[in-house]
């Protein structure tokens, strides 16, 4: 009870406006519709991408709009394949349309792929975190269409963290496919807004910038807090993950499971052995959602931490590192405690090297301090909706 009570202590209230009439970008088909007439477009979309309960891909088929080709991203089209799977590309057994993987043999669009295309259509519910990979995706279709002078549709969709910024900016020394860009884990900003400061901050390649549409939501705004209705992932399933997600992605360069092959990914942590805590679990594989996870078949040992993420993650408006902190000081050998893999989730070799010299949570906070306030300045110049300031 020690690691749980120090959590609620160390929570600040924020108060937040639930939507029940949000508008997606996606459900506004008299806004875009217009645009697609007389084009054959491209579409990059997952499960989320849906319209009125009906996949995007689907209603724009009906409604007789030309789709050469669906992009697939980091978990597949229809949601077939599990977090770091290869994607692969074939046919859409429902439209019969062309899949062509962005999670496979190549993460960008090649000019073969674009060939014939006039305009490319980007709806994929994001979760607002740097290392959640659908921005990294977004930033190289951007590259693609803009090298080869092809228009960006973006259906816009909520920022479920997008009330508030924190984590340590980017060093792009670290730069990969789970951070590219110079921005904090949690960034604040919905994907529309997102590929405006791509386009803004000429952060594709060569600098150029992307010919950028946009349907902006009816109803949210950065104070606003809005449960998804569809997971935005395989591992994500509920509230709880998605608001403990951010805090706990840092466990994948460590051996501490975030509850992988089990009923509550992203909500419990722990490690075989006599480690920290009472709630016990036993990873196992489930096909399209974890394969071979992290302990396959072994107990483990640790917190359930789903109460928190559910009722209390949300208001606090900041990471949570002191799980990280209280597991490294428990694990029996920290000289084995983080791989090279952290460094990439965390944007830098700083927060490995506090953690191992002792800094409190306090002390590495405050280390973010003036990147952050740099950030905030920037972010502010993409805003669609009003902000949480």
């Amino acid at each position: 009870m020690l690691l749980l009570s120090f959590i609620l202590d160390g929570c600040t209230a924020q108060q937040l406006v639930h939507s029940k009439r949000l508008v997606t970008g996606a459900s506004q088909t008299e806004a875009y519709l217009p645009l697609m007439k007389g084009k054959t477009i491209a579409v990059v979309a997952n499960p989320t991408s849906v319209v009125n309960g009906v996949h995007l891909v689907d209603t724009l088929v009906r409604m007789g709009v030309k789709i050469k080709a669906v992009f697939a991203p980091e978990h597949g089209f229809r949601g077939e394949a599990g977090a770091g799977d290869t994607v692969k590309s074939g046919i859409d057994s429902r439209s019969g349309l062309k899949i062509i993987s962005l999670y496979g043999l190549h993460k960008k669009p090649t000019k073969a792929d674009l060939s014939g295309v006039n305009m490319v259509v980007f709806d994929i519910q994001d979760v607002g975190v740097r290392f959640y990979t659908y921005v990294s995706t977004l930033q190289y279709v951007m590259e693609a269409c803009a090298e080869n002078n092809i228009p960006l549709l973006i259906l816009d969709r909520p920022n479920p963290h997008g009330f508030y910024i924190d984590g340590p900016v980017l060093d792009t020394a670290y730069r990969s496919f789970v951070g590219m860009c110079p921005v904090p884990v949690v960034h604040g900003l919905t994907v529309a807004e997102y590929a405006l400061m791509l386009n803004g901050e000429k952060w594709l390649e060569g600098k150029r910038q992307c010919e950028l549409f946009y349907i902006k939501m009816k109803g949210w705004d950065h104070n606003t807090y809005y449960e998804l209705p569809i997971r935005p992932s395989p591992n994500l399933p509920n509230t709880a993950a998605i608001m403990l997600y951010p805090s706990l992605c840092f466990f994948e360069g460590t051996p501490i499971s975030v509850g992988r092959g089990t009923e509550y990914p992203f909500q419990v942590i722990g490690y075989p052995g006599h480690g920290v805590g009472s709630f016990v679990f036993t990873p196992v594989t489930i096909p399209g959602v974890a394969v071979k996870p992290p302990h396959e078949n072994r107990q483990c040992n640790g917190f359930n931490l789903y109460d928190f993420g559910n009722e209390i993650a949300r208001y606090s408006g900041k990471l949570h590192l002191n799980w990280l902190l209280q597991m490294y000081q428990s694990y029996p050998d920290t000289a084995k405690f983080f791989s090279p893999f952290f460094d990439k989730l965390a944007g830098t070799s700083s927060l490995r090297e506090q953690i191992r010299m002792g800094w409190s949570e306090e002390q590495i906070r405050n280390s973010w301090g003036s990147k952050l306030e740099a950030y905030r300045v920037m972010r502010k110049k993409y805003l669609l909706y009003r902000d949480f300031e």
